[in-house]
């Protein structure tokens, strides 16, 4: 990939705590560059205690379009938003903002989609099955969502926040769509196994299930990226089961992304083209 930056290049971040996992700033500026688009996506790491001043900045940069929002600043960066879709407002998180023609943020959510699409290419229904699910964040309230509206029948949700995982709870049982329950670490009876937190992103990171009772039948899912075969999906490969994981949601993902971030560059030019004489 050869890059040729400009003082026009419009610039898009990437932020996080951490960061260095992340994939997409060189997968976005590659395909950036392929459609001929003038733009570059640069990881920042930003703890959540310097997120908001981060975000005023970020509000007085001309040139920024579009903002990727990672773990853990999905639903602060959804606070910020303008205005939001459909989607990204049940949830009350947002993964990406672009850039509204008024200098404000436009919101969407897409992890459920990505994670649900790279299930599928591997050849699992979704439709009709049992699902557990560890993780009611950001990525995990994504993914739950996207579960329900894949058509699993039940939908167990584990996570040790007891107040996030009750409220996602409510908010899905109200959409009257299968049957949303409280989950655990044991897997036994399900016939899909969703890791939606960042356990296993460092070496002896306990596991949020309990891996004796993983079972060949099963098919298991993880969100993570670094390290690209995770402890989970390890164990899981080892006994038979079919996976899908972090890096393969990422590939699911790109193509929306694009589509997302790149609508802002088609409104700035159009919003251009009004103020001139």
């Amino acid at each position: 990939m050869t890059l040729a930056l400009t003082g026009a290049t419009r610039l898009f971040v990437i932020v996080g705590d951490p960061i260095a996992q992340v994939k997409a700033p060189g997968g976005l500026t590659r395909e950036f560059a392929a459609l001929g688009h003038d733009g570059i996506v640069v990881p920042v790491h930003v703890a959540p205690a310097d997120l908001a001043a981060f975000l005023i900045v970020a509000d007085r940069l001309r040139n920024l379009d579009g903002i990727i929002a990672t773990v853990p600043h999905k639903f602060a960066c959804f606070q910020h938003c303008t205005s939001a879709t459909a989607r990204s407002s049940f949830l009350r998180a947002a993964n990406l903002l672009r850039r509204r023609a008024d200098g404000g943020w436009h919101g969407d959510m897409l992890d459920g989609i990505g994670f649900v699409d790279a299930v599928r290419a591997q050849g699992f229904t979704l439709h009709g099955k049992r699902a557990l699910l560890a993780g009611a964040g950001g990525a995990g309230s994504a993914i739950a969502l996207a579960l329900i509206e894949a058509g699993v029948t039940e939908l167990a949700i584990h996570d040790d926040d007891a107040a996030r995982r009750d409220g996602l709870i409510g908010r899905l049982a109200g959409l009257g769509k299968g049957c949303v329950v409280v989950g655990s670490a044991d897997p036994s009876g399900f016939d899909f196994i969703a890791n939606a937190t960042p356990a296993g992103m460092k070496a002896g990171d306990a596991s949020p299930f309990d891996l004796d009772r993983l079972s060949p039948r099963m098919f298991v899912g993880c969100v993570i990226t670094s390290p690209a075969v995770p402890p989970l999906i390890e164990r899981a490969r080892a006994i038979g089961c079919a996976t899908s994981t972090g890096s393969d949601m990422y590939q699911a993902i790109q193509a929306p992304m694009l589509a997302f971030l790149l609508h802002a560059d088609r409104e700035r030019l159009r919003h251009e083209a009004v103020r001139e004489p």
